[in-house]
């Protein structure tokens, strides 16, 4: 029978082991690093916005290693293992060791150049209100950009309106809106979720009818429930909720460039073996 069922650890290949054993390394390191040594890895090694001032290329690999919390770690190492393990014994150790790295990095080339065009067109529109502020138009950026800010700056808004000439709080609205704009462009992305859902994405391609347990209880096939995440992860990007801290494009990304390899390799195995 098509049929994937959870099977335990002894169908764990080397280089899904090895990707374990290291992500779970580097979490526990981060806090140590940071709780004694007083070094902040995640704003080193996790994955800048091109336009941030702390973004290194190097970022590229290293933010796949990095987790925000353990729940991060332990659901991404689950998925790791639970789609990794199959596809690494299909494929072997290392066809699935170039996919995992050149999926991850590709979903943070995608994920960063969202955000670069994201970042620019709120740079701009911040710069055109530090040239010409007024309550308007402060409200507006507010509700585009930060709405849980709204109530807080709400009376600060009402004062305005009834001094609108008033340039200590025009400067104030300027002030916060750059503070806030220089916090989100500085968020780095960590984790190796761009990764995993190229992973997702090669299993439902490669065991199109295997079941996936949703839950342990309700069965579904792999390729059904591809579609289905593969459509919330657009949809969660586009509209962009605010509170929303999950890198929706990575993931987007992961799935888009997993496609599009495997089906070269497809292509490329299908050519070699029709003229050897």
């Amino acid at each position: 029978m098509d049929q994937y069922r959870f099977t335990g650890y002894r169908l764990l290949p080397p280089i899904v082991k090895n990707l374990l054993i290291i992500n779970t390394l580097m979490y526990f390191f981060t806090i140590y690093a940071y709780s004694s040594l007083n070094i902040d890895l995640t704003k080193m090694l996790g994955l800048h916005s091109f336009d941030s001032q702390y973004f290194n290329i190097y970022q590229f690999v290293t933010y796949m290693f990095m987790h925000g919390s353990f729940s991060h770690l332990f659901f991404n190492m689950f998925a790791l293992w639970m789609f990794g393990a199959a596809i690494e014994n299909y494929w072997g150790p290392k066809r699935f060791l170039y996919f995992y790295f050149i999926v991850g990095i590709s979903a943070g080339l995608f994920n960063d150049l969202i955000m670069w065009i994201s970042h620019k067109e709120m740079i701009a529109a911040y710069n055109a209100f530090a040239a010409s502020p007024d309550p308007k138009t402060f409200l507006h950026l507010v509700k585009e950009y930060f709405p849980e800010y709204i109530k807080p700056v709400s009376d600060w808004i009402y004062q305005w309106d009834l001094h609108p000439d008033n340039s200590a709080l025009a400067q104030q609205a300027i002030d916060f809106l750059g503070k806030e704009i220089y916090k989100v462009i500085n968020v780095p992305m960590v984790g190796a979720s761009g990764a995993i859902f190229g992973l997702l994405l090669a299993f439902g391609m490669l065991f199109p009818n295997a079941l996936i347990y949703i839950y342990f209880l309700f069965p579904m096939k792999a390729k059904y429930f591809v579609l289905i995440y593969g459509a919330m992860e657009l949809f969660l990007g586009v509209m962009n909720e605010p509170g929303d801290n999950v890198a929706h494009f990575a993931h987007l990304g992961g799935m888009i460039f997993g496609f599009i390899l495997i089906k070269y390799w497809q292509k490329k195995d299908r050519n070699k073996y029709f003229y050897s």
